[in-house]
């Protein structure tokens, strides 16, 4: 059973916007979970994107400060990362992560492309 399901990928212009959404299987890691996205393109290591704890505090990469926003939607029970300005960089596969403090457990999702072009 998938604990994380990624959706929202594609391919945009440089310059274009995408919302990217991590859905939970459960109630327990939507609002227990610290859920992470990360991202990783041919060639290179898997890289930290942006990340929202359970009390809501969030934390963005260097790299997309200023144009990645991450955020709980209470609604549909989902973490999303919305990309805006994006640019060929931002070009890779996107993962969700979840993991609950005080436990072993660390789940990751299987990825959604987006693919930036010039």
């Amino acid at each position: 059973q998938a604990h994380l399901v990624e959706s929202g990928g594609g391919l945009v212009q440089a310059g274009g916007s995408l919302r990217l959404s991590c859905g939970a299987a459960s109630r327990s890691i939507f609002n227990a979970y610290v859920v992470s996205w990360y991202r990783q393109s041919p060639g290179n290591e898997r890289e930290f994107v942006a990340s929202i704890s359970p009390t809501g505090d969030t934390q963005v990469a260097n790299s997309v400060q200023g144009r990645f926003t991450i955020s709980r939607d209470g609604a549909k029970f989902t973490i999303n990362l919305q990309m805006i300005s994006l640019t060929p960089e931002d070009t890779a596969v996107y993962y969700c992560r979840a993991r609950r403090p005080g436990y072993t457990v660390d789940y990751w999702g299987q990825g959604t492309q987006v693919t930036v072009s010039s």
